[in-house]
C-alpha cells in the first residue's frame, strides 16, 4: 500500500451552469480521465490530487482506512449537498486477493450533474482555485485504427471443455454454481484513447453505468451497492439470454428466460448471497420474490433490486459494504470458497479487476459501486476484454460460449470507428 498524499486537501464545490455540463463525457481531457455515468448524469474528473494502491486480502480495509484519514484532514467547502459533491474518490478493485492492484483516486477536478443541479469540484494541496479551471468540451478523441481481435488465455473449444468440467463438479456435489470467464485481446495500430470507447458506451448503453478508473473501462448493467442517506440498494443480475434484434422474437425469448429453471436457480443463488451479506447492516430489507427481465441492446437478464435501510451508516461506509458483498454469487459462485478455487483452476488467467467493484464514494461514506462487467483493461494500443457466465448443473458449454460472445459485444462495438 502506498500513500502519495500527506498534506491536507483543500476542496471546493460550486454550482455550474447546466448547459456547461450538458455532455459530461465530452468534457474529459486525455490526461487521467475518470468517469461514472448513466442516462447523462453522474460524475467525471481529471488530474490526480491524491491516490492510493492496495492489494491482497486487506485491499478494501486498507483503502477505506486511507480514505478515512484523508477525509478527516481535508478542508471542504461546498455550495451543494448533492451526492457526488464535496470530496469524492473513484475506485476500482481486484477481483481476487491475488494477483492485482486496486486503486482509489481523488481527481483534481470533478464535474457532476444530477437532475436540475450541476457542479464543479476542485481538490489540491495548494488550494487550486475554481477560477483557474476552464470547463469546456475537450479536443475530441480519434477513433482506433486497425483494431484486430485474438483469443486470450483459452480459445473457444478449450473454454467449453472447462465449462464441461465445471458442470461435472457441480453434478458431483462439489458446489452449486461457478462463474467462469474468458478474455479476448484487441490490438490497434496506434495507442487507443479511452475516451473514444467511453463516448460510444454512453451512447449505446445509456441505462448501464459507464465507467473508467485507472485503465479499466466498461458499461456495467449491475449495481453492486448504492448507499445514499441511510438507504442501500443493489441490482442483482444472473440468468442471461442473447437478443436476436427481432422485437417479437425477443419478447418470446424474454418469456422463456423468465420461466427457465436453470436461469431462475442461478438468479436465486445471486440474490440470496447479496441479501445475506447486506442483512447484518440493515434494520429492514425488501427482497423481491421474483425477478424482472432487464432488456439491454445485446442481451436480456433476470434482474432483482434488493433494498434496505442501513442502521450502521455512521460506522460502515459504502466501501465496507462492498467488502461484505464481494464476491457475490453473480460473479463468483456458491459456495464462495469452492467457486473461487474452481475459478483459479479452470479459467487459466488472472481476472485482474474484471468483475471486481468499481465506482465512487464521498466523504460521508455514501457512494455507488458497480461490478466491472462488460469491461476491459486498456494499455497503449492493447485492450483486454472480459466476459463470463454463471455455470450450474444443466449448463450447456456451447450455449455458454455464445453468451460470452454476446457479452463481448458492448466493448467490441465501442472500439469500432
Amino acid at each position: 500500500m502506498t500513500d502519495e498524499q500527506a498534506a491536507p486537501l483543500v476542496v471546493r464545490t460550486a454550482r455550474l451552469d447546466l448547459d456547461t455540463a450538458a455532455a459530461l463525457v465530452d468534457l474529459l481531457p486525455d490526461t487521467d480521465p475518470v468517469a461514472w455515468l448513466r442516462r447523462g448524469e453522474g460524475v467525471v474528473g481529471w488530474g490526480v490530487a491524491a491516490q492510493v494502491r492496495t492489494r491482497g486480502a486487506d485491499r478494501f480495509a486498507d483503502a477505506d482506512d486511507w480514505w478515512s484519514r484523508l477525509t478527516a484532514r481535508a478542508v471542504v467547502r461546498s455550495d451543494l449537498a448533492e451526492p457526488g459533491t464535496g470530496l469524492i474518490c473513484f475506485g476500482t478493485f481486484a477481483f481476487a486477493d491475488e494477483p492485482g492492484d486496486s486503486h482509489l483516486v481523488v481527481p483534481q477536478v470533478v464535474v457532476g450533474r444530477r437532475g436540475d443541479n450541476a457542479w464543479i469540484t476542485t481538490a489540491s494541496t495548494t488550494g487550486l482555485d475554481l477560477l483557474d479551471v476552464a470547463v469546456a468540451e475537450a479536443e475530441p478523441p480519434e477513433a482506433p485504427r486497425g483494431v484486430r481481435f485474438a483469443d486470450g488465455a483459452l480459445d473457444g473449444d478449450t473454454w467449453m471443455k472447462a465449462v464441461a468440467d465445471a458442470v461435472d463438479r457441480i453434478v458431483s456435489g462439489d458446489l452449486e454454481k461457478v462463474v467462469l470467464a474468458r478474455d479476448l485481446f484487441a490490438t490497434a495500430d496506434e495507442p487507443i484513447d479511452v475516451r473514444w470507447p467511453l463516448r460510444r458506451l454512453t451512447e449505446l448503453y445509456p441505462t448501464c453505468w459507464t465507467f473508467h478508473v485507472a485503465g479499466l473501462f466498461g458499461a456495467t448493467p449491475e449495481l453492486l451497492v448504492r448507499r445514499e442517506r441511510g438507504l442501500v440498494t443493489s441490482r442483482v443480475l444472473a440468468g442471461t439470454i442473447r437478443r436476436t434484434g427481432d422485437d417479437g422474437r425477443d419478447l418470446a425469448l424474454a418469456a422463456t428466460l423468465a420461466r427457465s429453471s436453470k436461469d431462475l436457480a442461478e438468479h436465486e443463488y445471486a440474490v440470496r448471497s447479496v441479501a445475506d451479506s447486506l442483512e447484518p447492516h440493515c434494520s429492514s430489507m425488501n427482497v423481491p420474490e421474483a425477478p424482472f427481465v432487464l432488456h439491454l441492446p445485446n442481451v436480456m437478464h433476470l434482474a432483482s433490486d434488493v433494498a434496505g435501510v442501513v442502521h450502521d451508516a455512521e460506522t460502515v461506509s459504502s466501501l465496507q459494504l462492498v467488502a461484505s458483498l464481494h464476491p457475490s454469487a453473480a460473479v463468483g459462485g456458491t459456495p464462495t470458497d469452492a467457486a473461487q478455487h474452481l475459478i483459479t483452476e479452470l479459467e487459466g488467467m488472472p481476472r485482474g479487476r474484471y468483475a471486481g467493484p468499481v465506482g465512487w464514494m464521498d466523504a460521508s461514506g455514501d457512494g455507488e459501486w458497480g461490478i466491472a462487467l462488460r469491461s476491459a483493461e486498456i494499455s497503449g494500443s492493447t485492450v483486454r476484454l472480459f466476459a463470463g457466465c454463471g455455470i450450474v448443473a444443466d449448463s450447456d458449454p456451447a450455449s455458454e460460449l455464445a453468451e460470452t460472445q454476446a457479452k463481448f459485444v458492448p466493448v467490441r462495438d465501442a472500439l469500432s470507428g
